[in-house]
């Protein structure tokens, strides 16, 4: 039966997938823009070209984050997009840093977060110095050391183009949370874009925000996972709409945004909070400060969740959701079948609706979304509800207890295309009713 072992036990039972390398569209295929891939993709999956298109359809996202940024963003060896001219130290010795000051670099900003012993440094490189060239540096100015890009990490899913709903457009009344006595106490955190709160589904939600200043930056993303997560309305519920948001902005509008430090930071706020569940559906490639800040959280007690990402079923693994022990998340569509654009490996331990599916989106308005940064929030609210704060057992008895509850799909017990199973199917909303075509 899914989930008959115990969670960290069965973590170490799965075997490794195989991966083959992501690339672009075959040069024989039409160059489509990334919004047209988005919105037609329902359309093409069962055309020959579109697992070639959907592999590559991240990169195509970064080729055009770059050429619109030059100056900003620069990649890593492996084509991943990084911040330019930024490379990060983990907690830097004195000698370290003056090493480091002495070959040039500077030191633009950092960080401490004494609850997880992590003090982050962002160094400028010298002018003139590549980005590839100052990580370099570093690492041979200080081999015992902890350097590494500013990795940027990019949102995993898509929306309808059209997402017009003439009863959700109309005014909305003024923001009313429920009264304190009807709240679960369930507490969720979220990194992502910003949300739009104004949105109806929010008007009786308690959302937390942080970031860009304290000057919302409200974005389709970050306000279509959040929904999933709290939202609620005459048409629209999401899993736990009686829990209370924390959600974090990464992003605020920028080139730069979803870069690492800016994901610290966001994880250093929650730990402030004392949030113990984490939605982070967001990939990019591995990242030692990343890393190192995941495996602090999750020593400590925390749930991450995060979405396997959508580069194809033979891809590499993306992060943060394929570090040891964080719930990676992948999606299914309204007949149980995995999305064909789906991470496959190792790190999908659930699976939950992520297509076939409505979300709150812009214009207070709902939208069809496709992509597994949808269905990680089902998990997330899942795995909530059985967490009252931060706490190791607590962690692993809630995903355990999912876990049973899993539907087992594919190959008998935990697979790695759907992980233990199916949770939240009874959650997905059917966009069909909310969206006019």
């Amino acid at each position: 039966m899914p989930g008959s072992l115990p969670y960290f036990l069965a973590m170490t039972m799965v075997a490794t997938a195989a991966t083959a390398q992501v690339h672009l569209p075959s040069p024989g295929l039409p160059a489509l823009p990334l919004q047209t891939l988005q919105q037609t993709l329902p359309q093409t999956l069962n055309q020959a070209q579109s697992l070639d298109a959907l592999s590559g359809l991240r990169r195509l996202e970064i080729s055009r984050l770059i050429r619109a940024n030059r100056k900003l963003v620069d990649t890593d060896p492996d084509g991943e997009p990084v911040v330019r001219n930024e490379i990060l130290g983990l907690s830097p010795s004195n000698d370290a840093m003056g090493k480091a000051l002495s070959l040039g670099f500077t030191v633009d900003r950092e960080q401490t977060i004494d609850a997880m012993n992590v003090r982050l440094v962002v160094f400028k490189g010298p002018q003139g110095m590549s980005t590839k060239k100052a990580l370099r540096t570093l690492r041979e100015a200080d081999p015992g050391g902890s350097y590494d890009y500013n990795h940027i990490y990019m949102r995993g899913g898509a929306q309808s183009g059209d997402s017009r709903n003439t009863a959700a457009a109309q005014d909305a009344p003024p923001t009313v949370p429920a009264a304190p006595d009807t709240r679960s106490h369930v507490r969720m955190g979220l990194l992502d874009t910003g949300v739009d709160v104004t949105h109806p589904v929010f008007h009786e939600s308690i959302v937390h925000l942080w970031g860009c200043d304290n000057h919302p930056v409200p974005a389709a993303h970050g306000t279509a996972v959040a929904s999933l997560l709290i939202g609620h309305s005459e048409v629209f519920h999401g899993v736990r709409p009686d829990a209370e948001l924390y959600a974090a902005d990464v992003y605020c509008g920028r080139a730069t945004g979803g870069a690492v430090d800016a994901l610290v930071s966001a994880f250093g706020w929650l730990v402030q909070e004392k949030v113990p569940v984490i939605n982070v559906s967001l990939v990019g490639p591995k990242n030692t400060m990343l890393e190192r800040v995941i495996n602090s959280l999750i020593a400590s007690g925390y749930i991450i969740v995060a979405a396997v990402g959508n580069d194809g079923p033979a891809a590499p693994p993306l992060y943060p959701a394929s570090y040891p022990h964080v719930v990676g998340v992948t999606a299914v569509d309204a007949h149980r079948h995995a999305i064909v654009e789906a991470a496959h490996g190792p790190q999908v331990m659930f699976a939950s609706p992520g297509a076939d599916l409505a979300a709150a989106a812009g214009d207070h308005a709902y939208a069809e979304v496709r992509g597994t940064s949808f269905a990680a929030p089902f998990v997330t609210a899942l795995l909530a509800s059985g967490m009252k704060a931060p706490d190791s057992a607590s962690a692993a008895a809630a995903i355990d207890a999912l876990a049973k509850t899993a539907i087992d799909l594919g190959l008998p017990g935990r697979d790695l295309t759907y992980g233990f199973g199916l949770v939240g199917a009874d959650y997905r909303i059917d966009p069909a009713p909310l969206i006019h075509r």
